[in-house]
């Protein structure tokens, strides 16, 4: 992995290593830092390898690959991301052999073809490799933009454990909202997402200021943090509308949170399968999200929430206000956005994917 720092991907990859631990001993390798998330893994009896790779490409990492696959004696390599599946890859031409499972969990934006990379994973994915994607969208990317036969990439979604996400009702709801000192009746819409531009929280904090000048009581409770935050939290005083914001940071009890919501907004410029859209159906909140990326997999327009282009400020707030100003049709997508998630996006559903396809690799089948 790059990291262990808490984010989707990351945990996603915590939370199976967990669920394995009787059947495999799971490793974890970081490309650049151990984080947080590392030495919670290391304190749980994990081991956790810090990789320590310098800027620009750094060949020394896939000699230190090399070396844990001998010291740790691995039967096989799951790469989550592009880099470390390089790394991953270009350490057995220096001769471990594992096979390595390639996990695509998002893509740049803009997103865009390049013949050299096209080129050099024809050389680096091997016939015992495996390629999953966390969503269709994913999937049709990884064919398109990185020339990857899509023979090889089945689709694994993201998933979680809706049990540890009570649903949003009277109680859950006064108790979440008792957390924030919030009134049950002030509107609230809340996103959950880290600081980054491509989560693009300028676009959120516009549509705000168009909310409040028709719901002057409403807040917005952003939950996350990064290196936009700053800039963010001073828009939102440049715009006037700095004490109908409130900025949590990084927590752990988002699962408590949620039910204190009444809509649940993400604004991505691009994303792969969100897992913050997840853990809004598990808790049964009805969401306004933009259309990028896995969101329209995960949101069913009209059904389990409203979608809205990128950047369009105007539209998003469109939307947050439809929401906001209808009980009935929040409750009514809520249900169904619960329901859907049951059916298509379960940790359980998740990790039996990965588990078999770790059973087919490690008995030397090939795609």
């Amino acid at each position: 992995m790059h990291r262990l720092h808490r984010a989707g991907a990351e945990i996603l990859a915590a939370d199976l290593a967990r669920k394995l631990r009787g059947r495999y001993r799971c490793v974890f390798l970081c490309l650049d830092q151990a984080g947080p998330m590392g030495a919670e893994l290391a304190s749980e009896g994990f081991e956790v390898v810090d990789l320590g790779r310098k800027p620009g490409l750094d060949f020394a990492v896939a000699r230190r690959i090399k070396a844990a696959i001998k010291h740790y004696q691995i039967d096989l390599l799951h790469a989550h991301q592009y880099t470390p599946f390089f790394y991953a890859s270009i350490s057995r031409g220096l001769g471990a052999s594992p096979p390595v499972l390639f996990t695509e969990h998002g893509r740049h934006y803009p997103d865009e073809r390049k013949l050299k990379r096209v080129l050099a994973n024809r050389w680096l994915l091997k016939r015992s490799d495996r390629v999953t994607a966390v969503g269709r969208f994913i999937r049709q990317a990884l064919i398109d933009n990185e020339g990857i036969d899509g023979r090889r990439i089945e689709v694994i979604h993201n998933g979680i454990d809706p049990d540890t996400y009570p649903t949003a009702d009277e109680n859950t709801r006064a108790q979440a909202r008792g957390l924030l000192n919030l009134d049950d009746d002030t509107p609230l819409v809340m996103q959950v997402a880290r600081f980054h531009p491509v989560k693009d929280h300028r676009t959120a904090v516009k549509a705000f200021v168009r909310v409040i000048e028709q719901a002057p009581t409403a807040r917005l409770c952003l939950i996350g943090d990064g290196d936009e935050r700053q800039a963010i939290e001073t828009l939102s005083a440049e715009l006037g509308i700095h004490h109908h914001v409130e900025f949590l940071g990084v927590r752990d009890d988002v699962a408590q949170l949620l039910p204190a919501a009444d809509v649940f907004m993400l604004s991505s410029q691009s994303e792969g399968l969100s897992v913050t859209l997840l853990e809004a159906m598990a808790a049964g909140l009805p969401i306004a999200a933009t259309d990028v990326g896995g969101n329209g997999e995960v949101v069913e327009h009209g059904v389990t929430g409203l979608l809205s282009p990128r950047g369009d400020d105007r539209a998003l707030s469109s939307n947050l206000l439809e929401l906001l100003q209808d009980p009935a049709k929040r409750r009514a997508m809520g249900l169904a956005g619960r329901e859907k998630l049951l059916a298509e996006f379960t940790q359980d559903r998740m990790h039996r994917g990965y588990t078999g396809l770790y059973e087919r690799m490690l008995g030397g089948e090939t795609p």
